[in-house]
């Protein structure tokens, strides 16, 4: 006689799956998105997230010899290189401390969201009528550092995600994309079919199935900032980045605190 086993079944955690690659890659660079696509127009050409791009930009504005903007433009790149250390600073202190990494990473990014959020609505109420050049760089420079912790949180969530896939610039995502699209099709479309050719196509799918929501997030927060920005009158419009972190940070919470109680 056989004896059936009863299979257990996994119960589905709404917080285990809102952090999991695909969806928290998604929501992460939709913020991204929105985020640097919403400052870039308000701020008249400050990257908050892409902030490499500050020093091109930063260049034109000196050989148009506008003193005032190359400098703001070039104290993002400082302030994105020293927040990305502090948090890392606060990373190192929560593991020793085995608390949430994930979790108070995302509340820290909340908050600098909320200092962005809370400086724009004070210093420029209106949007796109008047935002004046002395104000662009307190205002910029929070927006920094909201992307900045984003940046760094990617890196130091270790054990979240499966790899470190960039959220905040999709230069390097979209280069791998392209890279394994032509590695997949290579391998399926191979006169032999070998062991090896296999093991790339299933590789190459696996890692499209982790950058594709990166990509097409970013795209969809640009699109929609632009819009928000376009047909609003007020920065609340642009509260959306705040609600969404925070809910991320709410579920990372909750699944390290599920997972604990289990071990």
């Amino acid at each position: 006689m056989t004896s059936v086993l009863p299979q257990t079944r996994t119960k589905f955690s709404l917080s285990s799956f809102l952090i999991s690659d695909g969806p928290a890659g998604f929501l992460l660079s939709w913020v991204a998105g929105f985020v640097d696509t919403s400052a870039f127009i308000i701020l008249f050409g400050v990257f908050t997230a892409h902030v490499t791009g500050n020093i091109a930009l930063a260049g034109s504005s000196f050989v148009s010899s506008d003193t005032e903007t190359t400098i703001t433009r070039l104290l993002m790149l400082p302030t994105f290189v020293i927040t990305v250390a502090l948090t890392s600073l606060i990373a190192r202190y929560a593991r020793s401390k085995n608390w949430c990494v994930f979790g108070i990473l995302l509340s820290v990014e909340a908050i600098a969201l909320a200092v962005f959020l809370f400086l724009g609505m004070t210093l420029s109420p209106a949007l796109l009528l008047d935002v004046q050049e002395d104000l662009i760089l307190p205002i910029g420079i929070s927006g920094v550092v909201a992307m900045a912790i984003q940046n760094a949180l990617m890196k130091e969530a270790r054990g979240v995600f499966r790899s470190y896939i960039p959220t905040t610039v999709m230069t390097g995502n979209t280069t791998q994309l392209t890279i394994d699209v032509v590695q997949y099709l290579s391998a399926k479309f191979a006169k032999v079919q070998t062991e090896i050719t296999s093991s790339e196509a299933a590789e190459s799918l696996e890692r499209i199935g982790r950058f594709v929501p990166t990509i097409v997030g970013f795209a969809l927060g640009g699109l929609l900032a632009a819009i928000f920005v376009l047909v609003s009158e007020t920065w609340w419009s642009l509260a959306l980045p705040l609600v969404i972190i925070t809910i991320l940070a709410i579920a990372a919470f909750s699944d390290y605190y599920q997972k604990s109680n289990k071990a």
